[in-house]
This record gives C-alpha cells, structure tokens and sequence, in this order.
C-alpha cells in the first residue's frame, strides 16, 4: 500500500505569522543621490528624507506604486512565495490611461510606473535582497495627503495629458483662476495707489494684469516648461516695485505721478525680462542649476512672504472689524472646514478666499446701510485738509477704512476695454533700476525652478530635463516683456500658489489651465470685471495679503520635504538664512532715519525709500542706490546666504536634496516623457540642435 502520509513541513512559526520587512532594489536614483539607509531592512526614507521606521504593508500589495516594480509577497508560516506570479493592481483610471498607453507603444502587460517607465508584470525574476548600500527608495520623496495618498496616480483625478470633455476642463480650468484670485489680482490693489492713482487707475491695471496672465499662460503650457502653471505677477517683484516707486526722485513730486512712476517701472522689468529670456535660451540656466537645491529655495521664497510684516496687520488694524473678520473667515475655512465635501468638492479648502472676501463683503456692506459708519456732520468726499471738526477729523480715518462706497471704480469702468502695449506711454530706461529688477529676476527664476519640480511630481511621469526648465526659465522672461509692454507693474512668473492648487483640487490637466487662460482673457476684455476688484475696501486687501503671504511662506518652507529636513547642516543654513534676511535688511532700512523725517509717506512704505538714506554713501549715487536697495531686500540676503552656505558646507546629495532632473537621452527614448515636454506644432524641430533648450 503506497503512502498516504502528507509530506513532512516545516515546524509552524509564530502566530500571527511576523511580516519580513520588504527591501526595495537599488535603482539610478539611489546611485544619483548617494542614498544609504543606517539601518538595511529594518529603516525607509520619509517624505522629508528623515530615517523612520518602516510601516508593515498589507499582505495583499502585489505591485509597489512606489518603486514601479512587482513585490514578491513576504513569507508565510515560513514558507517563501516569491516563486509565484503577483498579480497586477487593477487601473482606477479607467479607459483613459490604457487609451494612452497602447498610443505610446506600451505592452499590454505592463503597469505604469511612478516616473512614467512601463514595468512588466508577467514572468517576475525574483530579487536578491539588497545590502546595506543598495537599499533606496525609487521615486523622488512624496507627501501624504488628508486621504493619506501617496502615489501619484492614485490620487490625480486628471493627469498632465487628460482631456475629460469640454465642460468638465472648462469647469476645472476656472476653478484654478478662481482659486488663486488673491495672488493674481491684489497686488495692483497695493501698487497703483503707491504711485498715486485712483481708483479708475487701479480698474485699468487689474484689467491689464488679467489680459496678461491669460495670454502669458497659454505661451507657457504651448511653448514653455508645458506644465499646467499659471503665470502671472508675483510678489518676488512686489518689493522692487515699492523701491523704485519710493525712489527719491519721484518724492514731493505734485499731481497724478501714476504714468510717469508706471513707464519706469515698464522699462526696468523689460531690460530685466530679456536678461531673464537670455539666461534661459542660452542655456546658462543649465549651469545655474547645480546651485539651485531644495535648501536654497526653501528660505529664499519664505523671505518673500515674510518681508511685508510691516504692511499687513497694521492695515488691518485700521478697520479691525472687518479685517479681523476677513481674516478669521479665511482661516476657518481653508483649515477647520478643509475636508468637509459638497458635491465631492472640497469647496471650503479650495475656495477660501473668494468665499472669505463674498462674506466679509457682505458683512460690510450691511454695516455701512445700517449706519454704522456714519457720523453727524462728517462727509466722507471732503478732503481731510478742510475739515474744520475735530470729531470729524477722528473719525475719517475709520470711515474711510470701514465703508464700502468709498469707490467709484465700478461705476466709472466702462462694459469693454481693450488692454494694449504702450498704453502708459513710451518706457523710461535707467540702468540702475535695471540692474536691480535684473537681480530680481534671478530670484523669481529660482522660485520657477521649485515649481516646475514640485508640479512634476504631481502631474508628469517624470521631471522635466535640464532643457526643458532652461526653455521654460527663457519664455518667462519673453513674457515678463509683455508684461513690461502691457504695463501690468510687475513681472510675470510661475505663481508659486499654484502648486498647492494642484494638490488640492487633484487636477494637473494642461487643457483646464489653457481654457481657463481664455476664460481669463474674455473677462479682461469686460471693463466692469476690473472696476469690480479694484472696488474690494483696502482692509479687506491687507486682510487677503497676510493670508496669502504666510501661505508665500510656508509653500517656500515646504520645499524642505525633498531634503533631510532634521539635518543639522540644513537646519542651520536655513535659520541664518532666514534670521539674516530680516535682519540685515533692517539694519539697511533704519540706517540714518530720524524720527519724523518721512512723515509724508506712509510707515508702511517707509522700508522701501531706503537708497535715499541707506548706509552706502559714495560718490556714485547710481552705485549707492543699487546696493542699498538690494541689501534691503528680505530675498536677496537670504538667497546669497543660502547659496553660499549649500555649496559650500559639505553634505551628501540625499542631504542636500538635490534635485533630480530626467536626463535628456532617457527622455527622448520614453514616449510617455517625450508627450509631457515636446513642443507642439513641430515646434520641437528648431530645437533639435539647440540642445540645451530641447529634450
């Protein structure tokens, strides 16, 4: 009789059977990054490049997202099961990715992978573990989300490339406007009545600023990095503007200063821009680059929303009810109401600010037909010189602060307008306020450069080539000329904002963006949409600013997540750098001041008339002017520091956050890479043996 006793097994281990810890194959990101965890097996890298503990992962992962590769399922009862077949993790995109893959020539049998590579499923080869000095992580570092996603495809509704239909990209493309209508829209609310226009000045220029933004967008996404980033004026060229606005020669000056302030600054952001156009095209952005890392952009942009402490709450404090309203409205909103959905949208998160500033307004409003705001015997449209009443006099401030019909913007705006070139005026050119938006524009390159990598991540199946940023960094500065054309007061740049716009409302498809620039376009072209914002009360705006500048802040502090972030050498670099930047640039700003000497400009202005009194006093009073108003500029201290400091003081590349940008023949091989960044219209073939401006 033949035997029918099972075969002998193993003894059983223990139970719950204990999870080995899974340990990811040494890929070219690993060797670039000279990654080695302390502890092999047993340690990760975390989003932020610190040493954690791995998290046990469930039983039933087949496919790591993460590394792009199948894992072999851990062992059971002692019993390894790498010898059988994963199966693949079934594809929540729907017909839209398998459309695409089969357009690229991807086999069938494949599972994208995190940067756009296909990996095979069929047929696996079993993995040696790797030792110590090859454990790594696959993919640029990652950040959880509220839902706790980490990999991309799994929480991206549409992708770089998705085209859902008309309607749902029109929809999607205007709720991006939407969303970041705080950083598009107010800084002419701060600069035009700096330079002593009204209100229908103001209506003009925010119309201007919209008309710009529109078409210097779909320049972008056509011609540029092709990345879904809004362009438009950013706060980097909101502190020059104020220098050269508070500039000594336009001081004491009598009557309506606006053109000719407005046509000097036109002509410094064009010299500017096509310096800015030049460092990209002849690819010296390339070379710039290799100084450019997570721990110099980081402090660097949180300088910028730092630097104007000064102006916002004591704005505000000039009509405390409504702008601690406005305030409190938007935080309670985009923080304690964030993940409350209506409809599947996270209405309150994304759309803080517009629905802050809707109900504030009303609020006002109500206050002002109720009387609030009204006192006997005082008018509001009687200058401040002739009241004669010492109540009044008390009282025109809080009136003129409190009150919503103070403007008449949106009743003098006219239904159509058409923003043309030149229509200040022919530019005036100086080379001293040139060469200070010149070094401006290296920092608003700087902050291009975090963008183009964080929205990558988010959207594109790889990071873009050191080519294409250098195309990207050279059509900002042709539009920048527009911008200095059209009269707009600022550059334009890639609005940083926009980044956490994409991560929020999880849409990065480029056609939603490029729709919404010709949804932007339209409404320039109506003149009462300009008379409308221009109309928002000065509190509401100081109330917006300091909320959308600690944001500036903390978007330019999260940069930090694709380094060590507690590495002592980084932690160091970034607080001198960010001490420093508000420091040193104090020290510029008080130099030589006596108490009362600027009555006649406002305190909140008084940091930017600094190259009359700064501490530079040669000779030369072009050379004077230059270095006291760059020294007094919060961002450029703290991007010198930071970059002498980075480049200098070892540290490993992990360490340091290198960015890692796709290398141009691995780009040109991958149809997926080569669809994200290849220039439509045959465009692409003038670049061909312009390498450093190509794939």
């Amino acid at each position: 009789m033949a035997n029918t006793d099972p075969p002998r097994r193993p003894r059983p281990g223990p139970w719950p059977p204990v999870q080995e810890p899974t340990a990811l194959p040494s890929t070219s990101w690993a060797k670039k990054t000279g990654f080695k965890p302390k502890l092999s097996g047993e340690t990760n890298a975390s989003d932020s490049g610190q040493i954690v503990a791995a998290r046990p992962k469930p039983v039933d992962s087949q496919v790591d997202l993460e590394a792009g590769r199948t894992r072999a399922p851990p062992a059971t009862n002692g019993e390894p099961e790498s010898d059988k077949m994963p199966a693949p993790a079934p594809s929540d995109r729907g017909p839209t990715v398998k459309k695409r893959r089969e357009s690229e020539g991807a086999p069938k049998n494949t599972v994208p992978g995190p940067n756009g590579q296909q990996v095979r499923v069929e047929n696996p080869v079993p993995q040696p573990k790797p030792s110590r000095e090859e454990e790594a992580v696959d993919v640029l570092p990652q950040s959880l989300d509220d839902d706790g996603f980490v990999n991309r495809q799994s929480h991206m509704k549409y992708e770089l490339r998705d085209t859902p239909g008309l309607v749902p990209i029109g929809l999607y493309g205007f709720q991006h406007y939407i969303s970041i209508l705080g950083s598009l829209v107010l800084i002419p609310l701060v600069i035009v009545p700096a330079m002593g226009g009204d209100h229908e000045d103001t209506a003009m220029v925010v119309s201007t600023v919209l008309f710009v933004s529109g078409v210097t967008t779909l320049l972008h996404t056509f011609f540029g990095s092709r990345l879904p980033l809004i362009q438009g004026p950013s706060f980097i060229f909101l502190a020059p503007a104020l220098a050269i606005i508070n500039s000594p020669e336009f001081q004491g000056l009598n009557g309506n200063n606006f053109k000719r302030i407005m046509k000097e600054l036109q002509g410094a952001i064009i010299i500017s821009s096509a310096f800015q156009a030049i460092l990209g095209y002849s690819g010296l952005m390339s070379i710039f680059l290799r100084l450019i890392n997570p721990v110099v952009v980081s402090p660097t942009i949180a300088a910028v929303g730092l630097s104007f402490y000064s102006y916002g709450f004591p704005q505000v404090g000039n009509c405390l009810e409504i702008g601690a309203v406005q305030i409190l409205t938007v935080i309670i909103f985009a923080l304690y109401l964030r993940k409350v959905s209506v409809f599947g949208h996270r209405i309150f998160l994304i759309y803080a600010v517009p629905l802050g500033l809707a109900i504030t307004w009303a609020i006002a409003f109500l206050l002002t037909e109720a009387g609030a705001y009204n006192y006997k015997g005082c008018d509001i449209n009687v200058p401040a010189s002739n009241i004669i009443s010492e109540a009044c006099r008390k009282h025109i401030s809080r009136m003129k602060h409190c009150r919503v019909d103070t403007s008449t913007a949106l009743k003098s705006s006219p239904w159509f307008r058409f923003p043309y070139p030149l229509q200040w005026g022919i530019p005036a050119f100086h080379w001293k306020t040139a060469l200070v938006m010149c070094v401006v524009s290296i920092i608003a390159s700087v902050d291009s450069v975090g963008s183009y990598h964080a929205s990558s991540l988010l959207v594109a199946s790889r990071p873009p080539t050191p080519g294409v940023l250098s195309r990207g960094i050279g059509l900002e500065g042709l539009c920048s000329v527009l911008a200095g054309l059209w009269g707009t007061g600022t550059g334009s740049t890639t609005l940083t904002e926009n980044v956490h716009t994409i991560a929020v409302t999880k849409v990065g498809s480029r056609r939603s963006v490029e729709l919404g620039a010709c949804i932007l376009i339209l409404l320039s072209l109506v003149g009462k949409v300009g008379g409308f914002i221009a109309s928002i009360p000065d509190v509401m705006v100081a109330a917006l600013l300091c909320v959308m500048w600690a944001m500036l802040a903390a978007l330019g502090l999260s940069n930090l997540r694709y380094s060590e972030a507690g590495s002592s050498r980084n932690i160091i670099i970034v607080g001198l750098s960010l001490f420093f930047s508000l420091s040193i640039p104090s020290y510029f700003q008080q130099y030589g001041v006596t108490p009362n000497a600027n009555s006649s400009v406002p305190s909140y202005f008084q940091p930017y008339i600094v190259a009359s009194h700064g501490p530079f006093r040669s000779k030369y009073g072009g050379v004077n002017y230059i270095l006291n108003t760059l020294l007094s500029f919060h961002m450029v201290i703290a991007f010198l520091i930071a970059v002498i400091l980075d480049n200098t003081v070892p540290g490993s590349r992990q360490e340091r956050g290198v960015y890692v940008w796709s290398e141009p023949d691995t780009a040109r091989r991958e149809p997926a890479v080569a669809k994200d960044y290849e220039l439509p219209f045959r465009v692409g073939r003038v670049f061909r043996w312009v390498k450093w401006v190509g794939l």
